[in-house]
């Protein structure tokens, strides 16, 4: 395995490669097929979530436990195509890689062996990178580590290497006394990255309490703090068996971190009826399950995982404010990072994600909530509300405060 440094470059001991990009904050992945003129030969060449396959190259998801990767299979690539570029960009809107240090590891595809890694140095106020490419030269494909950051984001990479980014000009204003003519129907438009728009304009003032709001009908939703989301899909409320896992790394310094998920059940004036923890694992007639404490935080994916059947929910619960502690003292300014997410427990179809980018010198956040309607639907909103309290019985009241 080699470890690169920036301009580097290795020659690829394997025809189908993958290369994924692994950061402490979630990542968005994307690959551009560009010929020898160093642009894409059309908007189809640039491969990322939206549109995941093109010629040759690949999008793979991580699905929110692991890193997302573009695959590359160089006997596959069309003629003219001389370079992959693979470029990362936070998940999270604005964000910068300023503390995030990300690292790209290149793959043999098949087999998995680990061909190269490289981890760009210095970034701050970059909110897009460009990690690696697999370039040809002289008949022979190769890695080449890059590192090269953007601050205007994706749509600075997409304008640079010729994918369209076009702003809609205003329309001119119709005559006064006669209607403006019908508009021509526009060409079926080909899929669009939402995080190449174009700044959106001013926003129309809020919309009434009830209208308006995020459900799940466009897929998986990314909330940030004090965002909420309606978990209706397809017009019907969501009363499935759902997950809430939490997860969150060891501390920067190498200490295993001793936190504990739970998740408090409340009635309708905000009464505490149960709390499901690590020492109580069942609670409300089985409806609410906890997988059990993780002492340290090591290993990927979810550290610990709350079941909550909504159809089996005892009629008298209202709310459920999702925690989690620091048991053995350590401030979630120690955390490497926290997140938690609610994932369709038939399916492992990931719904929604909340990821804690700011922390307090704080024992006990209070993640999110669940929120049941007049209606019967359920709403989940993100919270990120920091509290000092080592366990869960002190957080019931600021939990109950916060309904």
């Amino acid at each position: 395995m080699t470890a690169m440094t920036p301009g580097s470059n290795i020659p690829l001991t394997a025809t189908r490669v993958a290369v994924d990009v692994a950061a402490p904050v979630r990542l968005d992945v994307s690959g551009l097929l560009l010929g020898a003129n160093g642009k894409v030969r059309s908007d189809d060449d640039f491969i990322f979530y939206n549109q995941p396959a093109g010629p040759g190259v690949t999008y793979r998801s991580g699905g929110g436990t692991a890193p997302d990767a573009i695959l590359v299979d160089t006997g596959a690539l069309p003629a003219g195509v001389e370079r992959i570029v693979v470029t990362a960009s936070p998940d999270a809107a604005g964000q910068t890689f300023q503390g995030v240090e990300p690292t790209a590891t290149i793959r043999d595809a098949d087999g998995g062996a680990v061909l190269a890694t490289f981890t760009p140095p210095r970034l701050a106020t970059e909110t897009a990178l460009v990690v690696v490419e697999i370039y040809l030269r002289n008949g022979a494909w190769k890695a080449r580590a890059v590192g090269q950051g953007y601050a205007n984001g994706l749509a600075g990479i997409a304008t640079d290497f010729g994918v369209s980014v076009d702003e809609e000009p205003a329309a001119p204003p119709a005559p006064a006394a006669q209607a403006a003519p019908p508009a021509p129907p526009a060409p079926p438009a080909a899929p669009v990255d939402p995080r190449l728009a174009p700044p959106a304009p001013a926003a129309p003032p809020a919309a009434p309490a009830g209208t308006g709001k995020i459900n799940l009908d466009k897929g998986r939703v990314n909330l940030q703090k004090n965002q909420t989301v309606s978990l209706v899909k397809g017009g019907r409320p969501l009363l499935s068996q759902v997950k809430m896992g939490l997860g969150w790394e060891p501390a920067y310094r190498g200490k295993d971190i001793d936190l504990d998920a739970s998740v408090i059940a409340y009635g309708p004036q905000r009464n505490h009826l149960d709390s499901c923890y690590f020492g109580k694992l069942t609670i409300l007639n089985g409806s609410v399950k906890h997988s059990g404490d993780n002492l340290t935080g090591e290993g990927a994916g979810d550290d610990e995982v709350i079941v909550v059947d909504l159809g089996r929910l005892p009629a008298e619960v209202s709310g459920l404010v999702f925690t989690v502690n620091s048991f053995s003292g350590q401030k979630f300014t120690e955390v490497a990072k926290a997140y938690c997410r609610l994932i369709d427990a038939a399916t492992g179809e990931e719904l929604v994600r909340f990821d804690l980018t700011t922390a307090e010198p704080q024992t006990g956040v209070m993640m999110a909530k669940l929120i049941k309607q007049f209606s019967g639907e359920w709403e989940m909103t993100a919270m990120g509300e920091f509290v000092k309290s080592r366990t869960v019985r002190g957080m019931v009241k600021p939990a109950a405060q916060a309904l």
